[in-house]
């Protein structure tokens, strides 16, 4: 478990899609730990307001890296850039992701790209060249964000729940080889979270955490933290989205046409 002395050390933690939702929650977190934050998203605006009201609110070290994780060699160009800045992370957390609600056919090639690239190629990468680095420093923690989809393979999420499935799977094997070179590899799996990522509007996120369907991404931060400190390979939040996985995977086929049916109008 990671000790408060250690916490207050100077240590710094990369986080990325830190502009906002889970992101920012994860690295407020983090910075109220002790850590200082190398902060990445593609919204350079956005990233330095978050930026800033970490830095007054907890008193930490708050870089903005603002770059597009989308794009081949984007994991390579970030740890060329912690390099530069004489950063050494002790923690990664590999946020940054796109939601999509689409048909295959309907997407273009290069989404489709990107999305692959983002979900798959640059986590992967990330924890390659940041887990050497870890490794090579005594030890460190990684924490990647998977998705309660993952247990919904349903037309119109193929893309995105196929990728947050691979995050999963490759966290929970990666996390046994690093084992003894003590980085701890974490995966959370969130299911409904009060956020703009799925575009639903700010009545809608409030109203969803008030009936219990959704988590605030605060709740969703701490419970990844305390898992990630505790090298847990992999958890979902809420004991009651645990009881719904065999539903999800075993759901009938006619109830998930009535469900594409109902949701068709997100499609995009």
């Amino acid at each position: 478990m990671h000790s408060k002395t250690t916490e207050r050390n100077g240590r710094w933690a990369v986080v990325t899609g830190a502009s906002s939702g889970i992101g920012l929650a994860l690295a407020r977190g983090l910075a109220a730990r002790g850590y200082d934050l190398f902060m990445v998203s593609r919204d350079a605006e956005q990233l330095e307001t978050a930026a800033r009201s970490v830095r007054e609110t907890c008193g930490v070290q708050a870089r903005c890296c603002p770059m597009d994780l989308a794009v081949p060699g984007a994991a390579e160009a970030l740890f060329e850039r912690c390099r530069e800045a004489a950063i050494r992370p002790h923690v990664l957390v590999n946020d940054a992701g796109t939601f999509i609600y689409n048909d295959i056919l309907d997407t273009a090639p290069e989404r489709i790209d990107r999305i692959l690239c983002l979900h798959m190629r640059t986590v992967t990468m990330l924890c390659r060249l940041f887990g050497e680095e870890m490794a090579a420093d005594g030890g460190g923690y990684i924490l990647n964000m998977a998705s309660y989809s993952l247990w919904m393979p349903w037309p119109g999420i193929a893309l995105y729940s196929s990728t947050k499935a691979y995050v999963r799977s490759f966290s929970i094997a990666f996390a046994k080889e690093m084992r003894e070179r003590n980085v701890g590899v974490t995966a959370i799996s969130p299911a409904g979270v009060a956020t703009d990522f799925y575009g639903l509007s700010r009545g809608l996120q409030r109203l969803g955490c008030r009936l219990g369907v959704l988590m605030t991404p605060e709740k969703v931060a701490r419970k990844a933290l305390r898992a990630l400190f505790a090298r847990r390979r992999h958890i979902v939040p809420g004991w009651y989205n645990r009881l719904f996985i065999p539903f999800c995977t075993g759901m009938p086929d006619p109830c998930v046409r009535l469900i594409r049916r109902k949701t068709a109008r997100f499609r995009h």
